[in-house]
């Protein structure tokens, strides 16, 4: 027995290409509009792992993603940076860093 492979569909990123349809009918289906609809809890059993990662793969937009896949805009943003407060450029000090006006 393999890992337990859950998925998740964001049907907002869903463009309605069909292609998991296509590839794993009995996990998606396509409403009124040709948009992916999951089939399902996103539960899938070990004999249809590689039907599901296809459709996954093939996605061109990623509106599939695996429960606990992290997407890299979901990245934590960077540290913020304080100023050097000592050496900030102001008006004050401008001819100092060259500022033309």
């Amino acid at each position: 027995m393999t890992d337990q492979l859950r998925i998740k569909l964001d049907r907002t990123l869903c463009d309605g290409f069909g292609i998991c349809a296509k590839h794993a009918p009995e996990y998606f289906s396509l409403d009124d509009w040709g948009y992916a609809v999951l089939v399902g809890d996103g539960t899938i059993p070990d004999r249809d792992h590689n039907v599901v990662r296809r459709a996954l793969m093939d996605c061109p937009v990623h509106a599939i993603m695996e429960v606990g896949e992290r997407r890299p805009d979901d990245a934590h943003p960077p540290a913020l940076i304080e100023p050097d407060l000592d050496n900030l450029k102001t008006e004050e000090n401008e001819a100092e860093w060259g500022f033309t006006r």
